[in-house]
């Protein structure tokens, strides 16, 4: 396990526990104390956990981890999702890409594809627009807004002004959280308010999430579920789960 992988956990176990001690974390894994102790030393140097005698608690900011974090998490996974998303986009569409782990992934496999031309993508996510203003058989539009360090994320209101003014052939939506009664949730409001214009603003909703988030609850509604078309999902996404969300009208695609 190198430390990226390490850093990773720790801030799993934190988010699950609410706290950790060095050793115990160093037995669960399998790296010495001293190991322990300086990741923890990093993670307090980045406001990311409160370091205390013996240990660590997690601050507040630990249950919404840092997309840097998230990323090596169910990552087979996510590429899988990715790839049958991409399939659901015809070449000269406009494209809404939310921030997110899942939706990068998404973004690479647009641009990987050999049988789209002439899109348009429109985020709010500065990573993905990263990746993609370089690539010139894309049309990039970003929205405004002030810049969220944990998702990369512009939210605000100069977002909400840029939005209004643009029509979306196809959305995809990376949540935190999607269940039939609650719709789909994001942990922070801004980043919900978004992805909800986002939504708002499509012809066709799709939600792109890995298994896990089928059975988690975030705290800010982005939309009901009848506002959205389609879920690409993993084989991991509970059965029962699948089941509710398909009654309640969702189409929903295992990756």
């Amino acid at each position: 396990m190198n430390r990226y992988e390490r850093l990773n956990r720790l801030l799993q176990l934190l988010a699950d526990r609410g706290a950790v001690e060095v050793e115990s974390v160093a037995t669960e894994l399998v790296v010495s104390v001293a190991t322990v102790r300086r990741d923890l030393d990093h993670l307090a140097a980045q406001q990311l956990v409160t370091r205390t005698r013996g240990g660590a608690v997690a601050q507040s900011v630990a249950y919404d981890l840092p997309l840097r974090y998230k990323s090596a998490r169910n990552a087979s996974q996510k590429q899988r999702i990715a790839a049958a998303a991409a399939q659901l986009v015809v070449p000269g569409a406009v494209v809404g890409l939310s921030g997110g782990t899942t939706t990068t992934e998404l973004a690479r496999a647009l641009v990987a594809s050999s049988s789209l031309s002439g899109l348009t993508v429109v985020t709010n996510a500065l990573n993905i627009a990263g990746e993609l203003t370089v690539r010139r058989q894309i049309k990039l539009v970003v929205t405004g807004g002030v810049a969220r360090p944990q998702s990369y994320e512009l939210i605000g209101p100069l977002g909400v002004a840029t939005l209004a003014g643009v029509s979306i052939d196809i959305t995809f939506l990376g949540v935190d959280a999607i269940d039939p009664g609650h719709g789909a949730s994001a942990h922070h409001e801004g980043e919900a308010e978004i992805n909800r214009l986002l939504a708002g603003r499509a012809r066709h909703v799709v939600v792109v999430a890995d298994g896990s988030k089928l059975t988690a609850r975030a705290f800010a509604r982005i939309c009901t579920i009848d506002a959205i078309d389609t879920l690409v999902t993993d084989d991991t996404a509970p059965a029962d789960a699948v089941s509710r969300l398909t009654t309640a009208g969702v189409h929903v695609i295992q990756a």
